[in-house]
């Protein structure tokens, strides 16, 4: 007989929830087969099996928290499962819910309503009643004229209560308990405005340059390397070079020090169905345009169907998000602590521009840089930027960024 129990969940990750339940009891397991799958803040993992045998007993059912260590169940092997005897439902001491049959009630949740004394005596009940019971349709008592007076000279209003419309089929509600993932973006975005003293600077960029590089290069840069050159590894080079000019973009403050990073490791936000994720490219300013798009393309792969790892999740010295993919013309992004800086992309859009005495037609994208002033001064937020924009209009010369 084995314990099958919560694992390591990676650092600072100490809880999970029971997700779905991949085995039921009585079933026959292998070795390393998964039985369960839990939902932590970060990402989703599946627990299997330490040895083969029958999932005996399951101690916690589907939607409950657990913290790293607790038994989630116990496999016996085969041989002490056929002495013991297949088990029942109503002999099973934590039966979890399946498709077998109708679903075991929780604890908490007792399976009809607490008895009330109007339950347990009906005819006390009746003696006790109001000889007038109020009726739904009972109007509110109204103010006297002297009430009214008194009201009036005391500045109180004595307007009936507004009361709600009742419920009705388009006005439904539905309770939704939130994932682990919703509630640790949740926590961080406040905790983020909460600690940071944040604010964001804008700038716009003219995208014709790098349109045109990606329009004569696209065919052989995918033929070359697989995949097609986009927008966000040019960004991904210019905030490389301008985090080497600005350092404290790419620092964090701890306590009362400043901590410095001499590498570039940038978070790249991914849209995701259980919540927004940011996969960490280690080492950026040592990546090429190829090795930094199949990066990106790896990301959001992983990212749509959940094999994203922990150590992909963690660390990071500054963020990139491009709001752009979903049609954002113009937003503040919000700081990853316990970074100091972002970097929002948005849409790029044609736009009237003026150009050398003349108004032109250009592609034009949106910039903002949301900074921790703690640590970063609005000029070297405002030159960060500026120095984004220039070498992404000249894209050549990100091809001397090392």
């Amino acid at each position: 007989m084995s314990n099958v129990v919560v694992p390591q969940l990676g650092e600072s990750v100490n809880e999970a929830r029971v997700a779905r339940w991949l085995k039921h009891e009585g079933d026959h397991v292998e070795t390393g087969e998964p039985l369960v799958e839990l939902e932590t803040d970060k990402i989703d993992l599946e627990v299997g099996a330490d040895h083969a045998g029958v999932l005996s007993s399951i101690k916690h059912r589907e939607g409950d928290d657990v913290k790293v260590g607790e038994v989630l169940a116990v496999v016996e092997d085969r041989a002490e499962a056929s002495r013991s005897g297949p088990k029942t439902a109503s002999g099973s001491e934590n039966a979890t819910p399946t498709d077998r049959g109708p679903r075991p009630v929780s604890p908490r949740k007792p399976a009809v309503p607490a008895q009330t004394k109007t339950d347990a005596a009906p005819s006390q009940t009746k003696a006790t009643a109001s000889p007038n019971p109020p009726t739904a349709a009972a109007e509110p008592r109204r103010a006297t004229p002297t009430a009214l007076r008194i009201a009036r000279e005391h500045d109180v209003d004595v307007s009936p209560p507004i009361t709600a419309p009742p419920a009705t089929e388009d006005r439904r509600e539905e309770r939704v308990r939130m994932s682990k993932r919703r509630q640790t973006i949740a926590r961080r975005l406040v905790e983020a405005q909460r600690t940071a003293a944040m604010l964001t600077t804008f700038n716009e960029v003219d995208m014709t340059a790098v349109m045109l590089l990606r329009e004569r290069s696209k065919e052989a840069f995918k033929q070359q390397h697989g995949v097609s050159i986009g927008i966000t590894s040019f960004f991904v080079k210019a905030a490389v070079a301008a985090l080497r000019a600005f350092p404290e973009l790419n620092a964090e403050i701890q306590g009362d020090e400043i901590v410095y990073k001499h590498y570039c490791d940038i978070g790249i936000a991914v849209g995701a169905e259980g919540g927004l994720v940011v996969p960490v490219l280690r080492n950026a300013d040592r990546m090429s345009f190829a090795q930094i798009e199949l990066a990106i393309r790896d990301f959001a792969t992983r990212a749509a169907d959940g094999t994203l790892t922990l150590e992909d999740l963690t660390g990071g010295t500054f963020t990139i998000t491009n709001g752009g993919v979903f049609g954002s013309l113009m937003s503040t992004p919000i700081l990853n602590p316990p970074q100091v800086g972002i970097l929002g992309l948005h849409k790029v859009q044609e736009r009237a521009v003026p150009l050398n005495g003349q108004v032109v037609i250009r592609p034009m994208m949106y910039l903002a840089l949301s900074y921790d002033h703690r640590l970063v001064d609005g000029r070297e937020a405002v030159q960060f930027l500026v120095r984004v924009k220039e070498l992404v209009e000249d894209p050549g010369s990100l091809l001397l960024v090392s």
